[in-house]
């Protein structure tokens, strides 16, 4: 990367944080919601611990991250909602008047979403930690969670782009979280898969990528290093990224020249 588009990804990196920081209605849910959920989730769904087989012996252990996984899906209606914000109030088209290139835009956009899921991922971590979750591989697997929750929130945050850049509008944006929140609810995120008695619910959670990030996460709480675990969920990360940047890309240089 050129040291001119470093210094506009810089000033929109800036811009982004400066801008999400200024909005309190972004920041709480991200932190109170998820961790609403887990509470509901670990004293509901303990009895599963009893299930032959069940990984471990705490619930909470193979819950908390979940919390991860939303605070990245929070990510992608930030990322998304801001850069259609700033296709709403023409903020794109008079940057199009610069010598400010596209790619500086998405990848700047990015900053804010991202320092979300880093504030909300500290916050369930602390929460982890105070509740006695114990992370099976030590402080350097928290670090490398705490990586591969950021993968994931980027993931989560260039689908919201796409979105952004196809819809213009932040109102279709909105409207992917619960889209989302469906494959959420149609992986392994509740009951790992070997432990799924419903067929067809096994097969669509086997083919679901939220699956493989879950997994990896959840790998380095309740497993220690599970090489397999961490390939799959970084590869899954890194391959719907790369998918969602590229198609938000292109879909912000199309909107661009007709403008």
């Amino acid at each position: 990367m050129s040291g001119g588009l470093l210094g506009e990804v810089g000033l929109l990196a800036r811009r982004s944080v400066r801008r999400t920081l200024r909005q309190p209605a972004l920041v709480v849910p991200t932190i109170v919601f998820p961790l609403f959920l887990l509470a509901v989730n670990a004293s509901g769904l303990s009895s599963a611990t009893k299930i032959p087989g069940f990984p471990t012996k705490d619930y909470l252990d193979f819950a908390i991250t979940v919390p991860f996984m939303q605070g990245a899906l929070f990510s992608s209606t930030t990322a998304g909602t801001e850069l259609a914000n700033d296709i709403e109030t023409g903020f794109l088209n008079r940057l199009q008047l610069t010598p400010l290139r596209g790619g500086a835009l998405l990848i700047g956009q990015m900053a804010g979403a991202l320092l979300m899921a880093l504030v909300g991922s500290l916050a369930y971590l602390a929460v982890g930690l105070a509740l006695g979750v114990d992370f099976r591989s030590g402080v350097a697997g928290v670090l490398v969670l705490l990586v591969l929750a950021l993968l994931v929130a980027l993931a989560f945050a260039s689908i919201g782009a796409f979105f952004a850049a196809q819809s213009g509008s932040s109102q279709a944006v909105q409207g992917l979280f619960p889209l989302i929140f469906v494959l959420f609810f149609l992986s392994s995120m509740s009951l790992p898969r070997d432990l799924i008695a419903v067929g067809w619910f096994r097969t669509v959670a086997s083919w679901n990528p939220v699956s493989y990030l879950v997994e990896g996460l959840r790998s380095l709480v309740i497993t220690g290093w599970d090489g397999t675990a961490l390939w799959r969920g970084f590869a899954a990360g890194i391959a719907i990224a790369v998918l969602g940047l590229w198609a938000a890309s292109r879909g912000l240089a199309t909107r661009m020249e007709r403008t």
